[in-house]
């Protein structure tokens, strides 16, 4: 039913089913839920739930969630290497084709727009080699002094950067410099995909964001950041990998209290929402859905 083709019309394509939304809004246990009901197995598109050992700040989902349904992508890259866009998108196509090659039915599901973009529109990244010496000149210069610089080259991908990466925004304007703009050029599409996006109101999206935050340190936040810190990791390249671990490092420094760490995580998880809102608002044949019937009955017309 869901073999591959090889036509060049969109119909002729293997359906992929994409589940996008903001952090906390409830994309991947929707995503069991839908293979359970459909055959399918879940492809995560999370830039940082590819790392093993980053698995409670992250957010990641955990084995009893996953109700036996198989996930692929998460914990697959060992720390600290750097891992592109590129990359992600071969392994991805990868494990699209295996669950293809089962009969079942492909569910791509994460909040990393260029992850989910470069799957499923065909987007290219040109391969832009590290610039040593930019980067050093670069690492010289604080966040708000980089995200200046980035604006200058590309406005339009510094709105939607995490402000306070400096590896990431020293990687898009590594970018910026070779190319007048981040590339955006699209070619044929592999699958014929429906995407799904969760829409929540904010004062929902507020609560739900509240109650992970509250989830991940009671579950042992401070506890994991111990552990990766204890096994070599560097605090600079573990506060670059997620905002969880930077405030949960300066907690461990007696910097923030528990309080103030709860505070400081809801304030960024809602900005970081935002942010990702920025970059699916941008599509226009993206189906907002309020409810897990209304996500159902779209799957059904697709299929």
């Amino acid at each position: 039913m869901f073999s591959a083709a090889h036509g060049t019309k969109m119909n002729d394509l293997p359906k992929l089913i994409a589940i996008v939304g903001p952090t906390s809004s409830g994309k991947s246990a929707l995503a069991v839920k839908l293979a359970r009901c459909f055959d399918g197995e879940v492809i995560s598109a999370d830039s940082r739930q590819i790392y093993k050992g980053l698995d409670i700040g992250t957010g990641k989902i955990t084995e009893s969630e996953m109700h036996g349904i198989p996930h692929y992508l998460l914990s697959f890259v060992s720390l600290p290497r750097q891992y592109s866009v590129a990359l992600y998108k071969k392994a991805a196509d990868g494990a699209i084709r295996k669950i293809l090659d089962k009969n079942k039915l492909p569910i791509l599901v994460g909040g990393t727009g260029l992850y989910i973009d470069a799957v499923t529109r065909g987007i290219y990244f040109p391969d832009v080699p590290p610039d040593s010496k930019l980067r050093k000149k670069l690492e010289k210069r604080n966040a708000k002094m980089l995200l200046a610089i980035l604006e200058k080259l590309d406005s339009a991908r510094a709105s939607k950067i995490d402000p306070q990466n400096r590896r990431r925004i020293i990687r898009a304007i590594e970018i910026a410099k070779v190319l007048p703009r981040t590339p955006k050029k699209s070619v044929q599409p592999n699958y014929d995909t429906l995407f799904l996006g969760i829409r929540r109101s904010p004062v929902e999206l507020r609560k739900r964001i509240k109650n992970s935050v509250h989830d991940r340190i009671q579950r042992g936040l401070i506890q994991e950041t111990k552990k990766l810190l204890k096994s070599g990791l560097s605090k600079k390249r573990l506060a670059e990998i997620g905002l969880d671990y930077r405030f949960a490092i300066e907690a461990l420094g007696g910097r923030l209290s528990r309080q103030e760490l709860i505070e400081k995580l809801e304030t960024a998880s809602r900005q970081y929402a935002k942010r990702q809102h920025t970059w699916f608002k941008r599509y226009k044949d993206i189906h907002w859905f309020k409810n897990e019937k209304e996500a159902k009955q779209l799957v059904l017309q697709f299929l």
